[in-house]
């Protein structure tokens, strides 16, 4: 009996197919979440309560500013219009994580989801309880890195949802699956079987 492993390292086999803990994956991904989640949260309140309305504070002359912005469009201010558009999108953002999060048994895709569901909830919230209206909220956007090559501002949620996206993009190029296994072994089994 062949023996592979999953993307996690556990071994499948295929007489009795022994998968990863799908409870500690989607604890990581709930536990990871909730983290970005807090962090933006708190950060933004900071930044909305010291330095809204008051110069950029320097941190690295050059390279590190600390400067408040609404943001009613996607990166790069693109879109600002379509806040209402933005705000559903990350509704169902958050909606398809977590249903994907069912069959959920590898451990980089547990984080990469956990990423990306804590950073779109922090946005979403923003779109949904600031001003101007509900679903049209503002995000709140305070880093600035590089400040002479007009870099877009972002915040804690745009940091995650960036990683998490290089990561999801990673993880489908190498072929892991969210389930545990890799597309490589699954087209070898198929060819065995």
């Amino acid at each position: 009996m062949r023996s592979v492993q999953a993307a996690g390292g556990t071994p499948l086999s295929e007489g009795s197919p022994t998968r990863p803990p799908r409870g500690r994956r989607i604890a990581l991904l709930a536990t990871l979440a909730a983290v970005i989640y807090a962090l933006d949260l708190v950060t933004k309140f900071l930044v909305v309560e010291f330095l809204e309305d008051r110069e950029p504070v320097v941190l690295i002359p050059g390279a590190l500013v600390l400067n408040v912005i609404r943001n009613p469009g996607a990166a790069f201010s693109m879109g600002t219009g379509l806040t209402v558009v933005f705000s559903l999108i990350a509704t169902g953002v958050v909606i398809a994580i977590i249903r994907t999060a069912r069959r959920l048994r590898s451990l980089p895709w547990a984080i990469t989801l956990g990423l990306l569901l804590g950073g779109a909830m922090g946005n979403l919230t923003d779109r949904i309880f600031r001003a101007p209206a509900p679903l049209q909220g503002h995000v709140v956007d305070f880093v600035q890195v590089f400040p002479a090559t007009r870099f877009p501002v972002f915040n804690v949620a745009d940091s995650a949802i960036v990683c998490g996206g290089i990561l999801a993009v990673f993880l489908a190029w190498r072929g892991f699956q969210i389930d545990g296994t890799r597309q490589d072994q699954q087209e070898e089994e198929r060819a065995d079987g």
